[in-house]
């Protein structure tokens, strides 16, 4: 957009000065066209008054001496015609067809106008001057004059002129782009802003300045509306955590006592006691999954101290030996990772546990920066993989396994804290990948 307001601005700018440039040019050069008119016209009329006397005295030597010197002066070719159109003097090169400027000036017209004088031409001009008056014409006065000194002025004037736009331009064009960014400088902060907050960043803001008052009061107000939606996110955060915070003891309680009645039920009781038992430890485990999906969204889990990646996942080969499912690890033999990383990796093992059947394989990799955790399950299709990292989302075919369905969007809120990209893609054959990027050091 700052691009396109330059161009507008220097396009208004160009027309500006060219509406006023090109009329001053013309105007010098039509000037300097006229005035060459009236220097050369008096020269032909003093000619004409020689040629006329001439003609009456029948003696044409000392006009033939006059022209010839004015020619060797002024580099112009002079000739003088009778009535009938002959040639009586003549002095100079005159290479111009005066047919018609001889009948004007035999029809007892002088030459009124010249074409107009530019750098690029004409070489020469052509005036024609009656000799005698009225009825009583003797002949014609024809005069080619050359237009070199007038063209150099025009020239000079012309050029002076392009210096002066171009340099008019170049300041313009500065001008242009500096209020284009002055115009632009809230749009520019609302667009770092929105950029930060977009990626975590829920305190930055915008920081009015320079700039039209209408965008300066809209910064105003979209950072009265981003700490609205960052108190609303904030109490939402609070309350979740505070109540699962809460819950915890009345769970772990109510946990108690149902365990101290366990020697007291009936045998045909046992059965509701397992279900209600397996219901207390799916709410035990939501409750614990929101507190940290909470913490992890307010910053109070962040990726802090490294930790080794090897030894994290040593600890999983028990449980997938107890599932009968394989465990393939292919990292650096020396991997730290950041501590949010390393519970990606819990989440993603939790998850790939669950789902791949015995004698499945669940391989984790770790090179370039990119850590891959890649299952042969079921897998997910294209729809359920861009809706699995939302919270408390779950397919259709997942009803009977254990979980909170919080766990992938625990992982994407851990990895937007350490500044790493999660995604969800197909394994080949079949079967899930979760591939995690982290920036590069």
């Amino acid at each position: 957009m700052n691009s396109r307001l330059v161009v507008t601005f220097t396009t208004l700018i160009v027309f500006l000065i060219a509406a006023l440039a090109v009329p001053l040019g013309l105007a010098y050069a039509s000037h300097r066209t006229n005035r060459l008119l009236l220097d050369r016209r008096a020269d032909a009329t003093r000619f004409a008054e020689l040629a006329d006397r001439a003609a009456g005295e029948a003696d044409y030597a000392g006009l033939t001496a006059e022209i010839a010197r004015y020619a060797g002066l002024y580099g112009a070719a002079v000739r003088v015609r009778d009535r009938d159109g002959s040639v009586r003097a003549t002095a100079g090169r005159f290479d111009a067809d005066d047919r018609d400027a001889t009948r004007l000036a035999l029809s007892g017209r002088t030459t009124e106008d010249l074409p107009m004088i530019t750098p690029f031409g004409p070489a020469t001009v052509l005036l024609a001057e009656p000799a005698g008056r009225d009825a009583q014409l003797s002949g014609v006065v024809l005069l080619q004059a050359p237009t070199g000194q007038a063209r150099l002025d025009v020239s000079l004037v012309w050029g002076a002129l392009a210096v002066g736009a171009l340099v008019a331009l170049a300041y313009s064009a500065l001008a242009a782009r500096r209020l284009a960014r002055w115009i632009l400088r809230p749009v520019t902060e609302l667009d770092r802003t929105t950029q930060a907050i977009a990626q975590g960043r829920l305190d930055a803001r915008a920081h009015p300045g320079a700039g039209p008052s209408e965008l300066r009061r809209l910064e105003e107000r979209f950072n009265a509306m981003a700490d609205a939606v960052a108190g609303a996110m904030e109490r939402q955060r609070a309350f979740v955590a505070d109540a699962s915070h809460e819950l915890r003891t009345p769970l772990t309680v109510l946990g108690l006592r149902l365990e101290n009645l366990e020697p007291h039920l009936r045998g045909e009781g046992t059965s509701e006691y397992a279900e209600a038992m397996a219901e207390l430890d799916r709410l035990a485990l939501l409750v614990e999954d929101l507190l940290t999906l909470a913490k992890v969204e307010a910053g109070a889990e962040v990726a802090g101290k490294a930790v080794g990646l090897g030894p994290r996942l040593a600890a999983w080969r028990e449980v997938y030996g107890a599932k009968r499912v394989n465990l393939v690890t292919d990292i650096p033999e020396i991997s730290e990772v950041p501590e949010a990383v390393a519970r990606i990796a819990d989440i993603a093992l939790d998850n790939a546990q669950k789902f791949v059947p015995e004698g499945g394989t669940v391989t984790v990799t770790l090179a370039d920066s990119v850590l891959r955790v890649a299952d042969d399950g079921p897998g997910l299709s294209d729809e359920e993989r861009a809706e699995a990292l939302g919270r408390f989302w779950r397919s259709g075919t997942h009803a009977n396994v254990p979980g909170s369905g919080l766990g992938l969007a625990i992982a994407a809120e851990l990895a937007r804290t350490c500044g790493a990209t999660l995604r969800l893609l197909p394994a080949e054959p079949h079967g899930l990948m979760v591939e995690l990027r982290l920036p590069r050091p």
